[in-house]
């Protein structure tokens, strides 16, 4: 399924950021906890280079808690100055005026700016990143529009925070073309592209497919059926192949036969026979779960694919990150901090590029 979005207005934004650049002090780019390389746009790391930099994490409350953890950790370790944050509820937020603050009174120490000339700031990110609930909060009052589907913002705004600092608002903004089709995939699930260009129901199957792999047991949980899980699941991360080795191997497959183990015991404790592996029998048995049938017995699909990525979305089945860090020979392994993704080979786009 190749997916990509890049309406007019997105070559407009570029040229927008473009042109404004010399005006700022920090770019502070905005990307989405869960898929936190793919969510990334090259664009603003070609344009920003130079530039004070700030990377945000944002609805890390959706986002694995230990998988965050390990992306900040990689982000900082690459010299990235990483925060994560939830800027609808505002945790986090503080920190991010902490490292602005610094930022200025770095800019008056070093002589490069004076003391009357409030810190600039510009925000960017893909669309749906959250980019106006954190202006928002940044602000303290609500003066971007917010919206549940990407393309609300659509002008620049410059903003006032109320320690003075002064911030230009731009629209979401995409790339032309997804070199990895894993991207545009994961983008879609999380609502950075319009629903209305594709086939809800193919998408569903796409994100039961990953996470039948990855969170088979959010899913059985949320659901109230079993999603059979294979052993020896093949493995993959962000940014490079799978580690190779002796101790990795050992690990990474422990962990997929212990997720088999401990499903196989569920169906046998529960006398149930509906153990899937299967997409579309799972879609199915969601929709008899829910009663999204229509007459004459037949499943609606469209709507149980609607329900599957709204709840995903909003992360009622659970915290769940989509894509890991690379794990080095150097790193330490973290057995909570590893993607299943057998069939879906995530995004090789390197997450380090600035």
């Amino acid at each position: 399924m190749n997916i990509n979005w890049y309406p007019g207005h997105m070559k407009k934004t570029r040229e927008l950021i473009e042109a404004h650049l010399k005006l700022v002090d920090v770019v502070v780019e905005v990307c989405d906890a869960r898929i936190p390389a793919s969510s990334r746009n090259p664009i603003i790391g070609d344009l920003a280079a130079g530039k004070n930099r700030i990377l945000i994490l944002n609805k890390n409350d959706l986002a694995d808690e230990a998988a965050t953890k390990a992306w900040l950790a990689f982000f900082r370790a690459g010299g990235i100055n990483a925060l994560a944050l939830n800027a609808m509820s505002g945790h986090g937020v503080k920190a991010l005026i902490g490292k602005l603050e610094k930022i200025a009174d770095e800019k008056v120490a070093s002589g490069t700016s004076k003391s009357k000339i409030p810190l600039r700031l510009m925000v960017v990110g893909i669309p749906n990143s959250g980019k106006s609930s954190l202006i928002n909060r940044l602000i303290g009052k609500r003066a971007a529009q917010v919206g549940d589907r990407p393309g609300v913002t659509r002008g620049k705004q410059w903003l006032t925070l109320e320690n003075g600092m002064q911030l230009l608002d731009t629209p979401g903004i995409l790339w032309p073309k997804f070199e990895d089709p894993n991207v545009g995939l994961n983008l879609a699930f999380c609502g950075s592209i319009r629903d209305e260009i594709m086939d809800v129901s193919d998408l569903a199957l796409e994100l039961l497919r990953v996470l039948m792999i990855s969170h088979g047991d959010l899913l059985a949980e949320r659901y109230g059926i079993y999603i059979a899980a294979s052993p020896g699941t093949s493995l993959r991360f962000v940014g490079g192949e799978k580690d190779k080795s002796t101790e990795s191997s050992r690990l990474l497959a422990a962990q997929n036969d212990t997720l088999f183990t401990r499903l196989s015991a569920a169906q046998k404790d529960e006398g149930s026979d509906s153990v899937h592996d299967d997409a579309l029998a799972v879609m199915e048995d969601i929709a008899r779960m829910r009663g999204y049938i229509l007459p004459g017995k037949r499943i609606d699909y469209e709507r149980t694919a609607r329900a599957l990525l709204d709840e995903f979305r909003a992360g009622r089945i659970g915290r769940i990150t989509l894509e890991y860090p690379p794990i080095t020979e150097s790193s330490a392994i973290d057995s909570t901090v590893i993607a299943r993704t057998e069939g879906t080979k995530q995004s090789t786009r390197k997450a380090t590029d600035q």
